[in-house]
């Protein structure tokens, strides 16, 4: 199945696909409010606010499936993304990224190896997919990679191309 045509939901509720994004180069991020690297929201909202008008977006998938870093609700969930990090991402319903009950994007998407050629489940929190604007996956960074990293920018500066 295409990245861009699998369903999802918006924080909000509202159904929504990735393509549904104008075929973007997106970094699609697992992430959640009460974990360690919860800071690294800033560095996301930075990327957006430096390639967002070039065709590249990240997506957050609120996920609570490491340690229950992310127990809130939608309402809650968007409120403290606005709040504390000012977030104008796309943000989507809570999900599962491993296990039996992993979102089917996150099922595709765990096929992709990180840079040292291991794929499989999301390690923790805040662990990143370069999607580009044709639906394949070229990247994927570990979570204690900075979203700001040299990779990471350089990766959606050669997607954006």
């Amino acid at each position: 199945m295409a990245l861009g045509d699998i369903s999802l939901r918006t924080l909000s509720g509202e159904p929504a696909t990735l393509g549904g994004l104008d075929r973007k180069v997106l970094l699609v991020v697992n992430v959640a409010s009460k974990c360690g690297l919860t800071p690294q929201y800033a560095g996301l909202e930075r990327l957006q606010e430096r390639f967002g008008d070039k065709g590249f977006s990240v997506a957050g998938f609120p996920c609570n499936q490491f340690a229950g870093q992310e127990p809130g609700g939608s309402e809650e969930i968007a409120q403290f993304c606005s709040a504390t990090y000012g977030v104008t991402f796309p943000m989507f319903e809570k999900i599962d990224v491993n296990g039996p009950d992993r979102h089917p994007l996150y099922a595709e998407l765990v096929q992709t190896p990180d840079a040292e050629g291991a794929a499989g489940d999301v390690q923790w929190n805040f662990e990143k997919f370069l999607v580009s604007g044709d639906g394949k996956v070229p990247a994927r960074f570990r979570p204690r990679t900075e979203p700001e990293a040299a990779e990471v920018v350089e990766a959606i500066e050669a997607a954006l191309v």
